[in-house]
C-alpha cells in the first residue's frame, strides 16, 4: 500500500487537505481495500524442480513400469508439456547452466553460471509484491542465492552429495546461517522445509515457493525398500540400450557420470542402476505428494500455480551412455506439468517449449513486469488454446562439441570436432537409433536442417563452426581408461560398482 501513497503528487495532497475528515477516511479505506484486493487476486506459485529426471519416467505419461501416483494426480489436474527441453549446456555439469537459464530467462550464451549482472525471477516477483522462499539445491553460488532468496531453509549449496548426508544451510535475512548435515534423506529434508513454509505462512502477500530436489541425481541410493521394489519387479532397459557408444563424442570417458558403470555396459549392471534410479523417483514422488497435501490443507490450493519440472534428462544406458552430456532426447528433454487457476485439466501439448519459457510465464500469471531480453515466451497461450505453438523447431547447443536441431519429425545432431552427423526420422525412429545422415535420399532434408541450425545460431549468438579442418578421431577406445569412484558415492555403491581388481561388475 505504501507504493500507492508514494505516487501521490503535491496536487493530490492539496486536494486531500480540502476534503472533510469523513471523505478522507473514505479515501484511505478505499485505497486499502484496493491494495488488499490486488494481493488477493495474485496467485501463489509453487515450483517443484527435480534433478536429472528423464521425461519418460512418469506413469501418467505412459511408463507403466514406474510408480508416480502423485505426479500422476498432478497430470490429471494440470497441463502437460510433452516436448519440453533444456537449452543445451556449456558445462559437463548440465544442471548449472540449466538452473541459470531457468532463473534468468536467458540462454547460456547470455548468462554466467554465477548469475551476475541479470535480474533473477525471484527478484522480479518480490518487486511485484511476492514473498519468496526456497529450499533444496542451489548450484549457482551463494551470492546469487542471497539475491534471489533472502529467506530460505535447508539449502544445499552444491551439485551432488550422498542423499543421506546432505550439507545444508539456512538463509535468514540475506545471510547464510546454521550450516549442518541434513537430519533426513535429501528429498524428505527439502519437502519438510516446504511443508513448514506452507503450514506457517500467514502473510497477505502471495508467495513464490521454490523447491529444488537433488533426486534422482546420483548417487543412486534411495532408501532400501524403494530400490528393492524395483529389483523385485524390474523395468525394461531403454529401447536404445547399447553396451558401447557408437562413436566418441568427446564425453564418453573421464566424465564423472560415465564412470558410474564399466565399459562395456552389461544389462545386469544397468538393470540394477535403473531400479535404483526408479526408486529415487518413486521416493521423490511421495515427497511431492506430501507437499501437495499440505497445500490443500492450507486452503491456498485453488489460488496456486503448481509447476513440476526437472533441469534435464539422463541417458542411463541409452546409446551406451549414462549421463546427460549429449543432445539425444533422453538427455535434453525433461518433464513439465503446470496446474493452477484457469489451466485445463488432464490436457497436454506437443508444442516445443524450453525451461526458460517458465520465466515469462510466471511473470505473466503473477502480474509482474517482464524484463527485457528474455529468450523465452509465455506458455499461457498454449494452455489457453490461443496458440498451437511458440516455435517451429528446437535448437540445442552443447559447449563446442555438439549442436542439434529438430522439428516435429526430423532431428539433426552435428559433432563439429569429429565432423560427424546424425539424422533421425523421429516419426519412425523416436529412439534415435537409425542414422540417415549418409543416405542420399535424405540429402535435401539434411541441408534444410543445416540451414535451420545456422539461422538459430545467428539468432542466439552462437559462433560455433559446424565443421573443422582437422577432425579428431571418433573411434571409441577405453584401453587407457581407469574408473575411480567420486567422493560422494556411499560405500555400498562403491563396493557394488567399483569392484577391486580381479572381480566382476
Amino acid at each position: 500500500m505504501s507504493e500507492r501513497f508514494n505516487c501521490l503528487t503535491p496536487a493530490i495532497f492539496t486536494l486531500v487537505e480540502n476534503l472533510s475528515m469523513k471523505r478522507l477516511l473514505t479515501l484511505l479505506v478505499g485505497l486499502l481495500a484496493t491494495s488488499l484486493a490486488d494481493a488477493a487476486t495474485k496467485p501463489n506459485i509453487l515450483l517443484l524442480f527435480a534433478d536429472d529426471q528423464r521425461a519418460d519416467t512418469i506413469a501418467a505419461w505412459g511408463n507403466k513400469h514406474i510408480d508416480t501416483p502423485n505426479l500422476d494426480r498432478l497430470v490429471q489436474r494440470g497441463y502437460s508439456f510433452r516436448n519440453n527441453y533444456c537449452f543445451g549446456s556449456n558445462s559437463g555439469a548440465v544442471c548449472i547452466p540449466s538452473r541459470a537459464m531457468l532463473l534468468s530467462g536467458r540462454t547460456w550464451f547470455d548468462v554466467p553460471h554465477h548469475l551476475g549482472g541479470t535480474k533473477l525471477l525471484p527478484e522480479v516477483l518480490r518487486e511485484a509484491g511476492y514473498t519468496t522462499f526456497a529450499t533444496g539445491k542451489w548450484h549457482n553460488g551463494e551470492r546469487s542465492c542471497l539475491r534471489a532468496f533472502p529467506n530460505a531453509r535447508s539449502v544445499f549449496f552444491g551439485g551432488m552429495n550422498d542423499h543421506t548426508r546432505t550439507p545444508v544451510a539456512d538463509v535468514i535475512d540475506g545471510k547464510v546461517a546454521k550450516r549442518r548435515l541434513a537430519s533426513k534423506f535429501s528429498s524428505e529434508q527439502f519437502a519438510d522445509a516446504a511443508i513448514e513454509f506452507l503450514r506457517s505462512y500467514r502473510d497477505t502477500k502471495p508467495f513464490f515457493c521454490y523447491v529444488a530436489f537433488t533426486a534422482p541425481h546420483d548417487p543412486r541410493n534411495p532408501p532400501e525398500s524403494y530400490r528393492l521394489r524395483y529389483y523385485n519387479q524390474r523395468p525394461p532397459l531403454p529401447a536404445n540400450f547399447r553396451a558401447l557408444p557408437a562413436f566418441d563424442n568427446g564425453l564418453t570417458k573421464n566424465v564423472r557420470d560415465e564412470n558410474l558403470a564399466a565399459y562395456p555396459r552389461t544389462k545386469e549392471v544397468l538393470s540394477d542402476q535403473l531400479c535404483e534410479y526408479y526408486g529415487l523417483i518413486t521416493h521423490l514422488d511421495e515427497q511431492v505428494g506430501r507437499i501437495l497435501d499440505e497445500l490443500e490443507k492450507s486452503g491456498q490450493a485453488d489460488n496456486t500455480f503448481v509447476i513440476y519440472t526437472a533441469d534435464h534428462g539422463l541417458a542411463l544406458g541409452s546409446h551406451g551412455l549414462l549421463g546427460k552430456q549429449s543432445l539425444y532426447e533422453h538427455s535434453m528433454k525433461c518433464p513439465l506439468i503446470v496446474a493452477g487457476p484457469g489451466v485445463p485439466k488432464a490436457k497436454s501439448t506437443d508444442a516445443f517449449t524450453y525451461l526458460f519459457d517458465l520465466f515469462p510465464t510466471i511473470c505473466e500469471v503473477a502480474g509482474a513486469k517482464t524484463p527485457e531480453g528474455l529468450a523465452g515466451a509465455s506458455l499461457r497461450p498454449l494452455w489457453q488454446g490461443k496458440q498451437a505453438a511458440l516455435r517451429e523447431s528446437v535448437f540445442l547447443p552443447y559447449s563446442d562439441l555438439i549442436r542439434s536441431i529438430r522439428d516435429q519429425r526430423w532431428k539433426l545432431i552435428v559433432y563439429p570436432p569429429i565432423n560427424h552427423r546424425e539424422l533421425f526420422d523421429l516419426q519412425t525412429d523416436p529412439n534415435e537409433t537409425n542414422n540417415l545422415a549418409e543416405h542420399p535420399a535424405h540429402a535435401r532434408q539434411l541441408e534444410r536442417l543445416i540451414g535451420l541450425m545456422r539461422a538459430w545460431q545467428q539468432q542466439v549468438g552462437d559462433r560455433q563452426p559446424l565443421t573443422v579442418a582437422q577432425p579428431r578421431s571418433k573411434e571409441v577406445s577405453f584401453d587407457d581408461f581407469q574408473r575411480v569412484p567420486d567422493k560422494w558415492q556411499p560405500k555400498w555403491i562403491v563396493d557394488k560398482y567399483f569392484p577391486k581388481k580381479g572381480t566382476s561388475r
